[in-house]
């Protein structure tokens, strides 16, 4: 048999290779002296399989990543494209019409189209007779204004021409959810075990009733509840072995409301009575994941949950991969009474303005904080994040024996200096339990009219300099925080009189340099023997 002739592309390698080998071997000939020309050769067969594996690969690759892009494609041929001259007969010719406006330049926008256009292929192959539409709010801004698109993204249900604002969630399970809702389907019935499998391949968390006939007080309040409820989709059966596929643990008696979710904590029984505001209740309280991870969509849904115990994880995606599985236990035991979210701390539009909060935005290590919104106070971990240690602080924060956290910058030198620099660290020490009278200038950096007050607080020093029942100190309260701080506005003067550091007089920023020496004169009892002229 004959031998097969080199391929040109094996000729190309080998002459690569060659020429590689003979450059690299020249330079470290005196190093490494001779090679083998059998080795060489089965190099270069090895290189040829690396070759066609990669290229292998790539075409499969790429293959994956057309289909993923025909599919995205094909969904945003359903939505509509509006613009001024078509958005009133389409929204007058159809009963519903969904409405997204979006910016281009918009992250959020961008962030919710992919979902918007899978949302429309789902419901148009479930025949639903809502039109999905976009207008670019920015290119038809008049048409935006004539619909009531102000902010990006927004989204409107027209409902025989008349709006209703989006009040859903952002995934494409969720608009979906949603919409069917608002057009007529607030509950699913399943019939059949064929049913529930089928229903379980497409949902991710829903809730399931068990009713022995749809009729009575308690089947009224699950539908009440379904219908306001906009987040999740209700289904329904009368069959309990339909009902073990929906919810396995399910009890065999003939009235029966769970939560199931795709997660570890994948089901969740309902105990209370069967009233619209407890079942919604319930579900507001469960309906988050054991560890929620924040993003742009989720966010407002997160901030506005009714649990008012958050505990926030800042911390890098891979070293998020490792603390997930521990995280999740720590969070069961505290389910329902307080939420814990996760945020990627490369994320500077989630992460920054919260860390900033704590004088960390510019943290790469994984940080760990609380928050109690019922007294919008928060709290940080300031020991090692290990899981044992969250524990503890998810505890502390529960029963309400947390340390509240309070903003400061480092202690600064403040040695002859006119005016002293105060930090939330030394604002009981130089202020209020200071044995002296204390004019404070409260400022922040970004403040224009501080510098003014600012040149002030510096023509007062000096006018009264050498008196020792007085000081002037000054704290940047934007890097600072102290309970007993509490300005609405920049610049402010707050006065306190060596003898009530307890009520502070507040002075106006407006008046002029002479008029706050003569309060000063007044207040700590020293006649004023300076030239006001300096003033």
């Amino acid at each position: 048999m004959a031998a097969a002739k080199p391929t040109a592309r094996f000729i190309y390698f080998a002459v690569t290779l060659l020429l590689l080998l003979s450059f690299f071997t020249s330079i470290t000939a005196h190093e490494t002296g001779d090679g083998n020309g059998d080795d060489d050769y089965e190099g270069i067969e090895e290189l040829m399989a690396l070759d066609e594996e990669e290229e292998s690969q790539q075409k499969e690759g790429s293959h994956v990543k057309s289909s993923e892009a025909e599919v995205i494609a094909k969904a945003q041929r359903i939505v509509l494209e509006l613009n001024s001259d078509n958005t009133k007969r389409i929204i007058d010719e159809n009963e519903f019409v969904l409405v997204l406006g979006y910016a281009p330049w918009c992250p959020r926008s961008a962030e919710l189209m992919p979902q918007f256009a899978e949302a429309a292929t789902s419901l148009k192959e479930l025949g639903s007779p809502v039109v999905m539409a976009k207008l670019d709010a920015e290119r038809h801004p008049k048409t935006a204004s004539s619909l009531g698109i102000s902010g990006f993204p927004t989204l409107l249900l027209f409902t025989n021409g008349t709006s209703q604002p989006y009040t859903g969630g952002f995934s494409s399970e969720e608009i979906v959810i949603w919409v069917r809702k608002k057009t007529g389907v607030p509950v699913i019935r399943i019939n059949s075990v064929t049913e529930a499998e089928e229903f379980l391949k497409k949902h991710h968390m829903f809730a399931i009733g068990l009713f022995k006939d749809f009729v009575g007080h308690e089947y009224e309040e699950f539908v009440k509840a379904a219908t306001s409820h906009n987040e999740i989709q209700f289904v329904e059966a009368n069959d309990i072995e339909v009902a073990k596929v929906l919810f396995p643990d399910i009890k065999p008696n003939n009235l029966f409301l769970g939560l199931v979710k795709s997660e570890m904590e994948r089901y969740t029984m309902y105990e209370g009575t069967f009233e619209m505001d407890q079942i919604l209740d319930f579900l507001d309280y469960n309906k988050f994941p054991l560890v929620t991870i924040l993003t742009e969509l989720n966010s407002i849904k997160v901030y506005s949950s009714p649990i008012k115990f958050q505990v926030y994880v800042f911390t890098k995606a891979d070293a998020f991969k490792n603390l997930l599985t521990p995280l999740q236990e720590v969070a069961r035991k505290f389910i329902s009474k307080i939420m814990v979210v996760s945020v990627d701390i490369t994320e500077d539009n989630l992460a920054k303005p919260f860390l900033t909060l704590f004088g960390l935005e510019n943290s790469e290590d994984t940080i760990v904080t609380a928050f109690d919104n019922k007294i919008s106070s928060k709290y940080l971990l300031e020991s090692d994040p290990t899981p044992s240690k969250i524990e503890e602080f998810c505890s502390g924060l529960l029963k309400g024996t947390l340390s509240p956290h309070f903003r400061s910058q480092p202690i600064p030198d403040n040695k002859e200096e006119s005016i002293q620099i105060v930090v939330g660290k030394t604002f009981d020490s130089m202020v209020l339990s200071s044995d002296k009278n204390v004019l404070l200038e409260v400022y922040s950096p970004w403040c224009i009219d501080c510098e003014t007050t600012s040149k002030q607080m510096k023509k007062l020093a000096k006018h009264f300099k050498g008196l020792d029942n007085l000081i002037f100190v000054r704290i940047d309260a934007s890097a600072n925080e102290h309970p007993k701080l509490e300005v609405d506005d920049y610049p402010a003067l707050l006065f306190y009189k060596a003898e009530d550091k307890s009520n502070p007089i507040k002075l106006s920023t407006k008046s002029s340099s002479k008029d706050l020496a003569a309060f000063i004169n007044k207040n700590i009892g020293v006649q004023d023997q300076v030239s006001k002229d300096e003033l």
